[in-house]
């Protein structure tokens, strides 16, 4: 089975920094677009950021120049540098990942479990 495991949320000060990881486990062949969505109370899902396997970022524009996206792919592996957090960005946060599970071009997408952040004084 392939499991995503995010680590990193907690509680910071507006203004502060966090940094999550997600880490990609299990049987599978690659990891192809990965991402990082999050979802509050009473509001549906969104696109936080998402990275494709070489690299190419795309932020939502309520995170462009404050969050980073990255991907270490010999460690299966992403990550989002949050900076500048706002009261806002308090939400769970979900990993996902596109895999491709067999060389014949089997894929499907996982979610992690979520991670907490809550940014308050």
């Amino acid at each position: 089975q392939v499991q995503l495991v995010e680590s990193g949320g907690g509680l910071v000060q507006p203004g502060g920094s966090l940094t999550l990881s997600c880490a990609v486990s299990g049987s599978f062949f690659s990891l192809r677009v990965m991402g990082w969505y999050r979802q509050a109370p009473g509001i549906q899902r969104e696109l936080v950021a998402d990275i494709t396997r070489g690299g190419t970022a795309n932020y939502d524009d309520s995170v462009k120049g404050r969050f980073t996206i990255s991907r270490d792919n010999a460690k299966n592996t992403i990550f989002l540098q949050m900076t500048n957090l706002r009261p806002d960005d308090t939400a769970v946060y979900f990993c996902n990942a596109d895999v491709t599970l067999t060389l014949i071009g089997t894929n499907r997408d996982y979610w992690g479990q979520g991670t907490q952040v809550t940014v308050s004084s």
